[in-house]
């Protein structure tokens, strides 16, 4: 849980940028990666990244659009990217002007029942690291390159 708006700006902001270097691995030639047929794509997950934050910040109040639109299946991975960038910003400057420390206390109900603010935006930061661990074991079945965002990859400590 968040007690402070700055905690939540300095995580968020780490998060986004080990989801981004994940985000970047992809090619559009596997974006139908799946560990078995009918799971959740690299590509769907992708873009499920790209979009998801715009409910979590809703839920607490922040006036965050999500660029859902046109046809999933065509996504390229330059505008999973690019989408991406955008609601990150997007995330972070609604945050800084539109709560409080006090806010982030504050009690509010949600899918999850009654909740706090900053409950839920630890929420959005796990709901993403969740996601973004489900893409490393794809990219690597896709034989794609595995980032290290929590530290080096095996690839990245030969």
């Amino acid at each position: 849980m968040y007690r402070t708006v700055n905690d939540f700006i300095v995580d968020w902001s780490v998060a986004a940028e080990g989801t981004l270097r994940v985000l970047q691995s992809l090619s559009d030639e596997k974006l139908d990666q799946a560990i078995v047929e009918g799971h959740s794509t690299l590509g769907w997950l992708g873009w499920h990244l790209a979009t998801s934050p715009a409910f979590f910040s809703g839920l607490v109040g922040l006036n965050v659009e999500s660029a859902i639109g046109g046809n999933k299946e065509e996504i390229k991975v330059r505008e999973i990217v690019e989408t991406y960038k955008k609601i990150v910003e997007a995330v972070k400057s609604e945050a800084e002007s539109n709560l409080t420390d006090e806010k982030l206390v504050e009690k509010i109900e949600s899918f999850a029942g009654e909740t706090t603010r900053g409950t839920l935006l630890r929420k959005l930061i796990d709901h993403q690291t969740h996601h973004r661990g489900q893409m490393t074991v794809l990219l690597r079945q896709a034989g794609l390159p595995v980032p290290g965002v929590m530290g080096p990859t095996k690839e990245e400590q030969l």
